[in-house]
């Protein structure tokens, strides 16, 4: 389905500029947007280097051990079923604690380290399993503690107190979070009922 919106998107585009007269501004568009993607992946490349390596130290020091203990309760709550001695619990928590430390770029390596980890317990290769699909709810929606990365942005835009929206980031990303994972256990439970049926 994905392909037939991108396949979309990407005639509209040409057909847009070709009746408005901005085929040099889509050419340049082109052009510049093949240089970033490349940019991306070799900036996302190292740091999914550094993080898979700083992950690997976490695990034989047994700081993912303590940042599971600690986000047990929650991660108890949200994943009921599996084992927060594994691997794959230890990956979320590091994930999770990432996200709220507001580090989205540490976020991203361990985020899809935990993926991986949860698609080797998936039954059901061709589809997403109901963890899997609160994982990235929640991934997504992440619990902001120290917005980093916001704060950075405002500081660099001349804020004179980059963190002064911490209280205004608790709220929204709590909220975010609440819905996100309301909405996941109830669709997830609407689609088990229908497949009980079938």
């Amino acid at each position: 389905m994905i392909n037939y919106i991108w396949a979309f998107m990407v005639v509209f585009s040409v057909i847009s500029s070709i009746f408005g007269g901005n085929m040099q501004v889509l050419s340049n568009a082109i052009i510049s947007s093949a240089s970033d993607a490349v940019n991306l992946c070799i900036r996302l490349g190292g740091t999914i280097c550094l993080w898979g390596g700083l992950m690997e130290i976490a695990e034989k020091s047994g700081l993912t051990d303590t940042v599971c203990r600690l986000l047990s309760p929650f991660m108890k709550l949200v994943f009921p079923k599996m084992d927060m001695r594994g691997k794959t619990a230890k990956a979320i928590s590091m994930n999770v604690t990432a996200n709220m430390l507001g580090l989205g770029n540490a976020a991203t390596p361990l985020g899809l380290e935990a993926i991986r980890r949860l698609q080797d317990e998936n039954p059901e290769k061709e589809k997403a399993s109901a963890d899997m699909i609160k994982f990235v709810v929640m991934n997504s929606a992440a619990f902001h503690l120290i917005p980093t990365t916001v704060a950075a942005l405002r500081r660099d835009y001349g804020s004179e107190n980059p963190f002064d929206i911490m209280p205004a980031s608790w709220l929204t990303s709590a909220t975010a979070l609440a819905v996100g994972l309301t909405a996941a256990f109830i669709l997830i439970k609407i689609t088990e009922g229908i497949s009980c049926r079938k």
